[in-house]
């Protein structure tokens, strides 16, 4: 009985700890949940947040109007600053590895200003890589067993002393969490949207479909096999509209480099700046071609 009591202990220290710097956002069950970080700077998760504005909950019953300071699309992640008063903000040392398999944790949230939820739980897999809403991978994620009511998402995980591992981001089925791991790359991000980066990689403005499926539908037609993305759409004005992109091409190469899956492709995006230009290597039916995508600004298309 006493291991029982003294996780209980720790579970009530670690919440009277973080508590108080656990928001929610809006009204109702499904706007979000958000963690005060340092004074004046929430983060939260970014699919939470519509508009340049956000009604923030905190403790006490105060609300407050915050702003949205920046988002990071791909990291699904989101900066607000607003008035937080006198809350102290969470425990945050964003170095070191993940917590390993078996690591107790406690998932926490707002939602929507309803009053504080903490669940238990344990670390179910180390290190998860999964793809965030615009299909970058996001690498280390933490998955866990803590069950969390609507309205949790980007609130915060943390450690029996109350410390920062994550933002609770993706529920899966089985009940089990996937939370954004609180490190070193996203407090680098988190401190670029402060700075009023707001953090939007160079996009082709294409929807792809991976290898696997570019090989079985050049196969269906009595194509060739080449290895490549098969470009699904291309949106108007996008980089790759004019650059003659079209919806059934395949991208078979960039920047002098073959493409064995998306990720190759957003790896040499990713080494781009604006202004810059990307030399495609692109086949369309039988025929190979050269193909220059130049990058005037960044775009919100999806890659």
């Amino acid at each position: 009985m006493s291991t029982i009591t003294d996780l209980q202990q720790a579970i009530q220290h670690a919440v009277e700890r973080v508590g108080p710097a656990v928001v929610g956002f809006g009204r109702g069950w499904g706007r979000g949940s958000g963690v005060v970080v340092a004074p004046g700077r929430i983060l939260t998760t970014a699919h939470n947040l519509r508009g340049e504005e956000v009604t923030v909950n905190l403790p006490g019953g105060r609300r407050e109007a915050g702003r949205v300071a920046g988002i990071d699309p791909d990291l699904d992640l989101a900066a607000v600053a607003v008035d937080t008063g006198d809350v102290e903000p969470v425990e945050w040392e964003p170095a070191g590895a993940g917590p390993d398999i078996g690591s107790p944790v406690i998932a926490l949230g707002d939602p929507g200003g309803r009053g504080l939820r903490a669940t238990p739980g344990f670390v179910s897999s180390e290190g998860r890589d999964i793809r965030g809403p615009h299909g970058r991978m996001i690498a280390g994620c933490i998955e866990h067993t803590a069950p969390l009511p609507r309205g949790s998402g980007g609130g915060p995980l943390v450690d029996l002393e109350g410390r920062l591992l994550g933002l609770n981001a993706v529920r899966l089925d089985g009940g089990l969490i996937v939370a954004i791991p609180a490190g070193a790359h996203l407090a680098e991000r988190a401190e670029r949207l402060w700075s009023g980066d707001n953090v939007r990689p160079l996009r082709l403005g294409v929807a792809i479909a991976p290898p696997r499926v570019a090989r079985r539908l050049r196969r269906s037609v009595g194509l060739p096999h080449v290895d490549g993305l098969l470009v699904r759409s291309v949106a108007d004005d996008s980089p790759a509209a004019a650059a003659g992109i079209e919806r059934g091409d395949l991208i078979a190469g960039a920047a002098g480099r073959p493409l064995a899956g998306v990720d190759d492709l957003y790896e040499a995006l990713d080494a781009l700046a604006t202004g810059d230009s990307l030399d495609l290597r692109v086949v369309r039916g039988t025929t190979e071609r050269d193909v220059v995508v130049a990058f005037a600004r960044p775009e919100a298309a999806t890659t």
